[in-house]
């Protein structure tokens, strides 16, 4: 046999392991499950230690339950460099703010060093961190974390070396890593250190392995730690309890970037968002209105459109029956002169406004704020011209 072909043959007689794929990526599927995590418990403060490129912090900003997300990195500085136009508030954030404030930290620092600022969160993310510990800093880790930071839940990943056989290569899946646990040994570590901080442990994983090979769990192995509370039925997890007055301030870690988000609990903000949605809704009234007047004057057969349910009702709008109903037992809309009204009490049934404000006192405080928002004299309808060139008569 030729040299070539025996080294052919020698090539398919040697048993090679099956490459394993991840779809999506393993590094999503772990963000993805923190996601899940944010989904289900709605933390308003949110922490993601060992942050890297802050990808995962990217994709927690669009949740509206989180009003604060902070991300600490020993080398945040060269790891920021192209995430943090991301973390910044776009034109798209100023002209559709969020329903409540969101602020956002990086700080280049240690998961083993305590900083005040990190005290009182609801969710401590830890995403394949602990692995890159040596075993001074390991020994530190949860002091830090759950016995000072104290959160109302702690998420931690690392990788599962029951897995590794699996991989072409069956050594560290890092060269940074310093160690990699199999499932006894994390479940281990995991156990005592929510024993010894009064935390609840449970454990899952993200990348299935295949179905020949079951045995070995996950490919990355996680721990949900929670809070113990005294009452169940209160809230689905312990407040945390780092807020404590008592704690002097430590601030180990430097801040390398901030960013404050529009939103609707900041008045200029919800002035331009309402004032935007009530002149949208006006114009679109006026218009229907103008064009049942017409109809009416051509002396066109009646129909359900010149109705005042067919003046509620247009294209796009999409209403329940008891929202309808609502309006259409509030004042109507009229017309004097070149001037068009349309009463508080009628605006206040349209969902988009009811969102931004709860009763029409309100309604009229902010818009009498409003510009270029007029009102009538008695500051309760809003005014807008009907347009000579449709009806300067008066449809009272």
């Amino acid at each position: 046999m030729e040299k070539n072909s025996m080294e052919e043959f020698q090539r398919s007689t040697v048993p090679r392991k099956n490459v394993i794929e991840f779809r999506p990526p393993l590094y999503k599927q772990r963000y993805f499950f923190v996601k899940d995590i944010v989904n289900q418990y709605k933390p308003k403060k949110v922490a993601d230690l060992g942050c890297g490129n802050a990808t995962l912090l990217c994709m927690l900003k669009f949740h509206s339950c989180v009003q604060e997300l902070v991300g600490v990195d020993l080398l945040m500085d060269r790891l920021l460099d192209w995430n943090s136009d991301k973390l910044s508030p776009s034109i798209g954030d100023h002209l559709g703010p969020r329903d409540l404030d969101l602020s956002i930290v990086l700080y280049r620092g240690s998961a083993v060093e305590k900083d005040s600022r990190l005290l009182g969160f609801d969710l401590i993310t830890c995403i394949e961190l602990i692995e890159h510990l040596d075993s001074e800093d390991l020994a530190k880790f949860p002091e830090v974390v759950f016995g000072y930071f104290s959160p109302g839940m702690v998420v931690i990943s690392t990788p599962n070396s029951d897995f590794n056989p699996l991989f072409p290569a069956s050594t560290f899946r890092n060269s940074d890593h310093k160690f990699e646990w199999n499932q006894t040994q994390f479940q281990h570590w995991a156990s005592n250190v929510a024993k010894l901080y009064s935390y609840t442990v449970e454990f899952t994983g993200v990348g299935a392995p295949p179905p020949w090979a079951k045995h070995v769990g996950y490919c990355t192995q996680i721990g949900i730690f929670k809070k113990k509370q005294p009452d169940p039925g209160s809230w689905i997890l312990a407040k945390p309890t780092g807020s404590r007055v008592s704690e002097p301030e430590e601030h180990a870690y430097q801040v390398v970037f901030t960013a404050s988000f529009p939103s609707l609990q900041q008045k200029h903000f919800l002035l331009f968002v309402l004032c935007t949605e009530v002149l949208k809704e006006v114009e679109a009234i006026r218009q229907k209105y103008v064009w049942i007047m017409k109809r009416k004057e051509s002396s066109e057969p009646e129909s359900e459109e010149d109705t005042d349910s067919g003046l509620v009702r247009r294209p796009g709008l999409f209403l329940t029956d008891a929202q309808v109903a609502q309006i259409e037992k509030s004042p109507k809309p009229y017309s004097v002169g070149k001037r068009f009204y349309v009463p508080l009490k009628r605006l206040i049934g349209y969902p988009k406004v009811n969102r931004l404000v709860a009763d029409v006192s309100t309604l009229r405080t902010l818009l009498a704020e409003g510009i270029p928002m007029r009102l009538n004299r008695a500051h309760t309808s809003v005014q807008i011209d009907l347009d000579p060139y449709d009806y300067p008569h008066d449809y009272r």
